[in-house]
């Protein structure tokens, strides 16, 4: 079973910067899209990042244009999302996720098949 596994959470202030990774197993992972979804407490689970499958093209939420950057290494097999400029309201679980349609990269979480167990990130004022 495929399995994606995220590392990089913790707690950080305001202003500062983390760097979260997501390593999987799966075989073809470069045909997948991929995508970050975080969700905080008490709320719904909210689209992040996404990027193709080749990873020339990406999508942010408004949220987090220009402070947030995914990319992925197909060699390893792993997808990134730095976060910089952090700010209280990015505190949440982070997820990953992978999209193994053949069609353009997805902010719908039910647009994805393979879900990480999540990573948190705690930005403290």
């Amino acid at each position: 079973q495929v399995q994606l596994v995220e590392a990089g959470g913790g707690l950080v202030q305001v202003g500062g910067a983390l760097r979260l990774s997501c390593a999987t197993s799966a075989r073809n992972f470069s045909k997948d899209n991929m995508g970050w979804f975080r969700q905080a407490s008490g709320k719904v689970r909210e689209f992040v990042a996404a990027i193709s499958r080749s990873g020339p093209s990406a999508d942010y939420a408004d949220s987090v244009k220009g402070r947030f950057t995914i990319s992925r290494d197909n060699d390893k097999k792993t997808l990134y999302l730095q976060m910089n400029s952090l700010k209280p309201e990015d505190t949440a679980v982070y997820y990953c996720a992978a999209d193994r349609s053949y069609g353009s990269t997805s902010s719908v979480p039910d647009e994805y098949d393979t879900w990480g167990q999540g990573t948190q990130v705690t930005v403290s004022s």
